[in-house]
């Protein structure tokens, strides 16, 4: 049976997201999007420390080359550190759309991040798919989409998987030479009883973790797209899911308390489960 552990930490998340293990720091961070927060699990000792932010923050991935992060922060990307907290915006992707705000993202081998936008209401495909560059350079590379989640960068860099809640179905995208996305194809259609894919992860065996919000767990499937197994946790809303510690052997997975607070106690944890599985390095952003 998969042992589910909950992290000590004094509140929860309203919707925890962006999932972030930093060997680094030796460290787990995640965001609380509705909360405008960042958080970080250190995991020598187990200490939770906070930071809010004034807009909302759906991700942060590593500078590979410099300190502190590239985040997603209300509809634009940024430059983030922390200690003392200071933000600098880098690019605003969609300035016409105030609707709009960064979802997910994810670096790839490459040093590029591949992130989505959609809008607040979660109510309309006004969201879209970018590529932002090392250099800087952003290019709108799919879309609509009306929420946009995922992704997961397979480790050769030569494909990509990403997410449309909305529409309960995983996609599937060659990697361009040029770094252009090949056709949309479909790959997993979650059945109704699953809940809808949300964010998501590969592991050292080419194998798919998906957290599935309205489902209650997080799925593997594997490299076909059948899926193998569930873990179940103590929450409905399950919103992402990453490995960590030294091994990568450690899987880390966030949750949302909004809207269900009163009824589900653990509703807005952060979760360790042990899976029996290893992950990926985590890819930082090379600009």
């Amino acid at each position: 049976m998969d042992e589910v552990r909950i992290i000590r930490r004094d509140r929860p998340d309203q919707l925890g997201e962006g999932l972030l293990w930093s060997d680094r720091d030796q460290a787990a961070y995640w965001t609380d999007i509705l909360g405008r927060r960042v958080n970080r699990l250190l995991l020598a000792d187990e200490s939770v420390a906070s930071w809010d932010v004034p807009q909302m923050i759906g991700w942060l991935i590593e500078r590979r080359d410099a300190p502190g992060f590239i985040a997603g922060h209300g509809s634009e990307i940024v430059r983030l550190k922390l200690d003392p907290l200071a933000i600098e915006t880098v690019v605003a992707p969609e300035p016409d759309l105030d609707g709009n705000r960064m979802n997910d993202a994810k670096a790839d081998p490459q040093g590029r991040i591949w992130a989505g936008t959609m809008p607040i209401s979660c109510d309309r495909p006004s969201g879209a798919f970018y590529r932002l560059d090392p250099d800087g350079n952003i290019a709108q590379v799919d879309g609509p989409y009306t929420i946009a989640n995922g992704p997961a960068i397979a480790p050769d860099g030569r494909s990509l998987l990403h997410t449309d809640t909305a529409l309960g179905t995983i996609f599937r995208f060659a990697i361009n030479d040029d770094g252009s996305l090949g056709p949309r194809e479909p790959f997993i259609l979650f059945d109704d009883s699953w809940g809808w894919p949300d964010g998501m992860t590969l592991d050292a065996d080419g194998c798919l973790w998906v957290a599935c919000w309205g489902g209650s767990g997080v799925m593997r499937f594997d490299a076909d797209g059948k899926r193998q197994r569930l873990i179940r946790l103590p929450a409905s809303q399950i919103t992402n899911v990453t490995f960590g510690g030294p091994a990568l052997d450690r899987m880390f997975v966030t949750s949302a308390a909004d809207g269900v607070e009163q009824a589900e106690p653990h509703a807005g944890a952060l979760f360790e489960v042990d899976s029996g599985c290893r992950g990926l390095a985590t890819e930082r952003y090379a600009g």
